[in-house]
């Protein structure tokens, strides 16, 4: 192996070039684009929307064909995903990976010109809901998965990640520079990041201050966003003010301490809800992102990392079907409401407008919906059951700590959660009997897309 001095200044800028690839993958800006939704929009509405706002990566948490065919020569690099219930049928059989990148991965490249990047092989497996049940099927479904890509000749243009959840590394101090792998897990997390370490491929993780601050009564609200500094960090020469920063390069310090300092990282997931939690709201999502689309638009990296990080914010559009289990924030992450309007400005440097782009050409339902009559009573035995029988056909999460509905008296609360249903089930107020009900309508009332 020939000796730094002998490469001379251009065998030294070549190097300098490939380390700087090695750790900073593709720029752009990019998003997370979800379907759990009982209101989708069109995916065409949805790429027209990708487009006009210009982002240029989308990351999918599956590989539905309507969705990819309508991302088709659409300039946007993809990374697919591969839902973790498919895992151990991956991860057990070679020919089951084969027939899933076939369709799934080279029938959109070649056929519809879809710019697929990278396969994400589950989502967050090592989460601890999942009780270990993929622990020891990722890596193996990673490695079938790559093998296909192999033969079918796509392995040098999309690469296999899994995006993991920030809990898989921790610090005993909680500083960044004494970051390591968990204990419990550190064997199968070296495996695999060895595995990508070899195959050229980054390491994605899901970051979310949101959730620092949603599961710590004590924990700084100032240091979950990029504008504050009274919480600051001090780890040796180096400096942290907010949590991204220190989340992240724990990271780095674990990946460094086991010999894999220079792989490429990927913030998979990171963003703000905007209701269903007291600190889930358009004001403090919009602090929050547009703080981190500031330092992205600037390419301010990390004290351990300082080039651009390269990221997806989650997400684009709210899904109002997800589980609510971890809280009834998730179906707020979106920077969309569920009809493609914007909830609060955002400036991504992309257009020369410098904000989010509506959709456009969204249908809407008609305007029909069932209030409560104000003869009913509130005391009334059936409210109780016919509130929850409708919010379990809908989505009731501004109920609680809510920005949409938190300001209405009790009664007016209690007709949303009633108009929400007819929504979903897509029924005519004149045929809905729960209580005594009556056609109407509120300024803040939104109406679903048909």
């Amino acid at each position: 192996m020939a000796s730094h001095e002998s490469l001379g200044f251009g065998g030294l800028l070549v190097l300098l070039l490939h380390m700087a690839l090695s750790i900073s993958p593709a720029s752009g800006i990019g998003v997370n684009w979800g379907t759990q939704s009982t209101h989708p929009l069109p995916p065409s509405t949805i790429v027209r929307m990708l487009k006009d706002i210009g982002f240029q990566k989308v990351k999918l948490f599956d590989a539905d064909a309507t969705t990819l065919k309508a991302l088709g020569k659409s300039g946007i690099q993809v990374m697919v995903g591969i839902p973790n219930d498919l895992l151990p049928t991956l991860a057990n059989s070679v020919q089951a990976a084969q027939d899933w990148v076939a369709q799934n991965v080279s029938s959109h490249v070649s056929s519809n010109a879809v710019d697929i990047r990278y396969v994400a092989v589950g989502n967050e497996p090592f989460l601890g809901a999942y009780n270990g049940s993929y622990i020891g099927l990722t890596l193996p479904a990673l490695e079938n998965v790559q093998s296909a890509l192999i033969k079918a000749g796509l392995a040098g243009q999309v690469k296999v990640t899994v995006p993991l959840n920030a809990d898989v590394y921790q610090s005993s101090t909680n500083l960044p520079s004494d970051g390591d792998f968990r204990s419990d897990i550190r064997q199968p997390m070296l495996q695999i990041v060895k595995f990508l370490n070899d195959n050229g491929a980054p390491f994605t993780v899901n970051i979310y201050p949101f959730i620092s601050l949603h599961n710590d009564a004590n924990f700084p609200i100032d240091f979950a966003f990029f504008d504050g500094s009274s919480s600051a960090i001090n780890d040796g020469d180096r400096v942290y003010e907010n949590v991204f920063d220190a989340n992240h390069d724990t990271l780095v310090w674990a990946l460094q301490k086991n010999g894999y300092g220079n792989l490429s990282i990927i913030v998979g997931e990171i963003g703000w809800p905007t209701d269903g939690d007291k600190n889930a709201n358009p004001k403090y999502a919009q602090q929050f992102n547009q703080g981190f689309m500031s330092r992205v638009i600037a390419g301010k990296g990390t004290p351990m990392r300082s080039g651009p990080v390269d990221a997806y914010l989650f997400s684009l559009i709210d899904e109002d079907a997800k589980s609510i289990q971890p809280g009834n924030f998730e179906r707020h992450w979106g920077l969309f409401y569920f009809d493609g309007q914007p909830k609060y400005p955002l400036r991504l440097g992309t257009t020369s407008s410098n904000g989010l782009v509506p959709a456009t050409d969204v249908r809407y339902m008609a305007k029909k919906w069932c209030v409560m009559s104000p003869s009913a009573n509130l005391d009334d035995p059936q409210v109780g059951p016919s509130v929850s029988y409708a919010c379990s056909h809908a989505d009731c999460t501004s109920l609680g700590f809510s920005i949409m509905i938190q300001s209405l008296p009790a009664a007016q609360g209690t007709a949303s959660s009633l108009r929400l249903n007819v929504l979903v089930l897509r029924r005519e107020y004149s045929a809905f009997q729960i209580l005594n009900l009556q056609s109407g309508s509120q300024v803040l009332c939104q109406i679903g897309t048909g």
